[in-house]
């Protein structure tokens, strides 16, 4: 799946430390050990891990390395998983929800551990505050904190209003919830530094390359739409929002909702200061949320609103500059230079879905909103089942998911159900 309508200039290309060495088109194997399906971060990570344990890997993707959400979202790295850990608890039980936890936390530390040893610059940065729309949302802020805590996490601190006023140079919220281990980065640069990673250690990357169809079962293998087939002994499907009717049935289990992001031009230093003091990354407490961060080179980077409609805005800039000035009134002189959009998978309960597929189709998707930690890890996990350890890949399996609606009533449905929670953030 793309839309070119979301297909604008972004932020992250046009400051990407540089582009990968792709295969050569006229140099596609025959057969492989393993075949990739997307080149974001859940495919990559799947294929570094097999590259590094002597497994021959081709990675395929539609478009460029990281083209589609992971070199398009807001860069914040997240603790825990969107809806919360109640949805774990009530299908695996408190033992294996842990487990689940500990995979997202284990999440961040790979993403270091990736930095360090693969010496990508990404601008990693930690901090991350939650910040109280509502005066009434700081009830929830002191749950959701007392839930990380349950789950080990140290280092959070709530904050008052005053609290928060020296933090940031707004008067929207009424405080906040900060986390130590949280945070954010450039997440184009991270991807292709995990591609350079994957090419450094034997894999293939072909770019621009996309899959017509696949084989499972005991002989799998996909045809490109170029014509040619590639033979493997496993297919990695890391397509997510991008997915299409890749995988008959998959379709229906994930939904891709159109999300948007401005970059301003750069501010200064002292400027960017005065509206992030720390450098932190920041989402509010609504259901539809906004969320916003400081880049390396000081310009606001800014995203929000969310269309489950398939009906974009003609003007991006202009139609998420109002949501950047209700914030920081003060950048009504600020251009928006950079504005563009991009696809995110959600999945129904908001709980990544992974699986297989006719024996040897493993796939993974659905990280609604969570995905610069938890694609990469799960890619990794998807990558343990391959090499033979399963114990992760298992627990995850077993989350049962409802399918969306299909046909005509697909989009509409869950538009209303959106408009229910636009209603419950004016209102609560």
């Amino acid at each position: 799946m793309t839309d070119r309508s979301l297909d604008q200039p972004t932020y992250y290309a046009e400051t990407a430390n540089r582009h990968i060495a792709a295969s050569d088109s006229s140099a596609v194997p025959d057969k492989v050990d393993v075949c990739v399906i997307g080149a974001g971060f859940t495919g990559l990570s799947a294929a570094l891990e097999l590259a590094l344990r002597g497994r021959t890997v081709a990675v395929f993707d539609a478009g460029p390395v990281g083209w589609g959400a992971t070199g398009r979202n807001g860069g914040q790295v997240c603790t825990g998983y969107s809806p919360g850990m109640e949805g774990f608890e009530k299908q695996l039980g408190p033992d294996d929800a842990r487990i689940c936890f500990d995979v997202a936390e284990q999440g961040k530390r790979l993403i270091e551990d990736r930095i360090r040893q693969h010496g990508i610059d990404c601008d990693l940065t930690w901090g991350f505050l939650h910040a109280a729309s509502r005066p009434s949302h700081m009830t929830g802020l002191a749950e959701h904190m007392e839930e990380l805590e349950k789950y080990g996490v140290q280092g959070c601190t709530l904050l008052t209003r005053e609290d928060l006023a020296g933090k940031i140079g707004s008067s929207a919220y009424h405080g906040a919830l900060r986390e130590q281990d949280a945070g954010h980065i450039h997440s184009l640069n991270y991807a292709l530094g995990l591609a350079d990673a994957v090419i450094g250690n034997g894999g293939r990357i072909f770019e621009s390359m996309p899959v017509a169809s696949i084989e499972g079962g005991s002989s799998p293998s996909l045809q490109l739409k170029s014509g040619k087939t590639v033979a493997c002994n496993q297919i990695v499907v890391a397509c997510n929002a991008y997915l299409g009717s890749l995988v008959p049935g998959l379709n229906h289990r994930v939904m891709p909702v159109a999300s948007y992001v401005v970059a301003t031009e750069p501010l200064g230093e002292e400027r960017a200061r005065s509206l992030i003091r720390d450098n932190e990354a920041v989402c509010d407490s609504n259901y539809v949320v906004d969320y916003f961060r400081m880049t390396a080179d000081h310009r606001l980077l800014f995203g929000g609103r969310c269309s489950y409609s398939g009906i974009h805005p003609r003007d991006l800039g202009s139609s998420m500059r109002p949501r950047v000035l209700r914030i920081f009134p003060q950048l009504a002189d600020v251009k928006m230079q950079y504005a563009w959009g991009g696809h995110i998978g959600i999945t129904h309960n908001r709980l990544p879905n992974m699986g297989r597929s006719d024996g040897s189709i493993y796939y993974a998707h659905g990280f609604s909103g969570q995905g610069v930690v938890l694609a990469g890890m799960l890619g990794k996990v998807l990558a343990d089942a391959i090499a033979g350890d399963t114990g992760q890949f298992d627990i995850f399996a077993r989350i049962r998911h409802l399918p969306f609606p299909g046909g005509m009533l697909r989009r509409p449905a869950l538009t209303l159900g959106m408009l229910y929670y636009r209603v419950r953030d004016l209102l609560s």
